[in-house]
């Protein structure tokens, strides 16, 4: 291989001229002959048994050539960016220049990593505003554990109410006639759940068990059988059992079950405690956003629009393994959403240009500053990802490549020397306007944002 040219020929694009002699493309479509000649058939010939020049007068002499091309393409590109000093960032684009008495000559036009310049970027401002706990949140996270420690008991003595579930048999009939997919015996119906047509729960309620009797609902205009759209039915039910969710009671046998305290108030203390610590951690975590858009504001680049849909694919690929973690997986995702690939890849982007601009800005800082990255580093970085994925360190060192490693730690630690020496202010959290009550004050169990728990996840992607 011999490199002719590596020019530069737009921003972030290069192109090569690959020079292959005579004697390595002649054993390379010597190669492709042994492989491909097993294919081809030609009449006197058993199948894979005629000889080159047979099929070459037949086919013509270039018919190994593709071949052969593709198979050399490889090694000499590899060499070829090497010696001319480039980070290709996408597949490059190759075209045959030549194959002539001298050998092959190809051509590769490829985009490269940019050409980056950031300013100004110690002394970055942020502001640190971390969320005050209200009782809201300690209600809401303390009702989420009371309602996975409920118990379904059963009701006696009294009529079906809102919030029962219902244990009946039903029949539909439409125009008098039983209707298809309007028939259903045992089923457990949540009163209050909509789950049924509307008016068909609130007249399951004040029945009791054992009671038959007559729902009369209108199907909407908009159901999904047109034959049953806007037409009036009856349903005849009988009630055959009902049970209402029981939630334990607050007090200090709750917190023994649900924890290591002996009172609820310690429980009750806990709870706020680590709310107020992932309130911290979100505000670190929005400091860090801060800089990295403070960088990208002060960082000069022509990026090519391959990494940025490359990063998009690699979002998209991490997607996919969660999903397929939880028991999911993308085309399954897609069924139900309506999503398409290509409109996932457009969500991405945004997320996918952030991040490499990020990443290009640390990268220089880290050029500019002299970063270094030890063995002790890369040790401790192999040792964290195994035990955050339950592996062993053999295993992960054989599928992460020590450079990649040393890159990723080198913007980390570039990203922490930005942190270190960022001017940040403490600012007091806006407080939320005070919510009109009735004379019947009435706590209700939100989930707020602030219990987010996952502003850490996928840290690797995130630096």
């Amino acid at each position: 291989m011999k490199l002719l040219k590596a020019e530069k020929i737009e921003n972030s694009k290069y192109e090569l001229e690959i020079s292959v002699d005579k004697a390595a493309f002649d054993e390379a479509v010597n190669k492709a002959f042994q492989k491909e000649s097993k294919k081809i058939s030609v009449p006197g010939f058993r199948k894979g048994k005629a000889p080159r020049a047979i099929i070459e007068k037949m086919y013509g002499k270039g018919v190994f050539y593709e071949t052969a091309i593709n198979d050399i393409i490889p090694g000499v590109y590899s060499d070829a960016v090497a010696e001319a000093g480039i980070t290709p960032v996408a597949q490059p684009d190759f075209d045959v220049v030549s194959i002539d008495d001298n050998g092959l000559v190809l051509s590769a036009k490829v985009f490269v990593k940019p050409e980056v310049s950031v300013k100004d970027y110690f002394g970055l401002e942020a502001k640190r505003t971390v969320a005050a706990v209200s009782d809201a949140e300690v209600d809401a996270e303390i009702n989420t554990v009371r309602e996975r420690n409920s118990r379904e008991a059963e009701v006696m003595g009294r009529a079906a109410e809102m919030g029962d579930t219902a244990v009946i048999d039903y029949e539909g009939f439409c125009d008098g006639k039983a209707f298809d997919g309007g028939k259903g015996e045992d089923y457990a119906l949540k009163l209050g759940s909509n789950t049924f047509i509307p008016g068909f729960e609130e007249q399951v309620a004040g029945h009791k068990i054992d009671d038959e009797f007559d729902v009369n609902v209108t199907f909407p205009t908009e159901y999904h059988a047109p034959e049953l759209a806007g037409k009036e039915a009856t349903f005849k039910c009988k009630l055959h059992a009902l049970t209402r969710v029981e939630l334990p009671e607050l007090d200090d046998d709750f917190a023994k079950d649900v924890s290591e305290f002996d009172t609820f108030a310690e429980y009750k203390a806990d709870i706020k405690a680590k709310i107020e610590k992932r309130h911290a951690d979100s505000a670190e975590a929005a400091i860090g956003d801060q800089l990295i858009d403070a960088l990208i504001e002060k960082m000069e680049a022509d990026i090519p629009a391959p990494m940025f849909e490359a990063e998009a694919e690699n979002l998209l690929r991490d997607y996919d393994n969660r999903l397929r973690m939880s028991g999911l997986d993308l085309n399954t995702y897609m069924k139900y959403t309506g999503m398409t690939l290509e409109k996932m890849r457009e969500q991405f982007l945004p997320q996918a240009e952030r991040q490499v601009k990020a990443r290009l800005a640390l990268e220089k800082i880290a050029e500019l500053e002299n970063v270094e990255v030890t063995e002790e580093d890369i040790n401790a970085e192999y040792d964290r990802i195994a035990a955050a994925y339950n592996m062993p360190v053999d295993q992960v060192k054989a599928s992460l490549p020590a450079d990649a490693i040393s890159e990723d730690i080198k913007v980390k630690k570039t990203m922490d020397l930005v942190r270190e020496k960022a001017v940040v202010t403490e600012e007091k959290p806006k407080k939320a306007p005070a919510k009109k009550t009735t004379t019947t004050r009435k706590t209700t169990a939100k989930k707020t944002t602030a219990a987010k728990t996952e502003e850490k996840v996928e840290e690797k992607t995130e630096e």
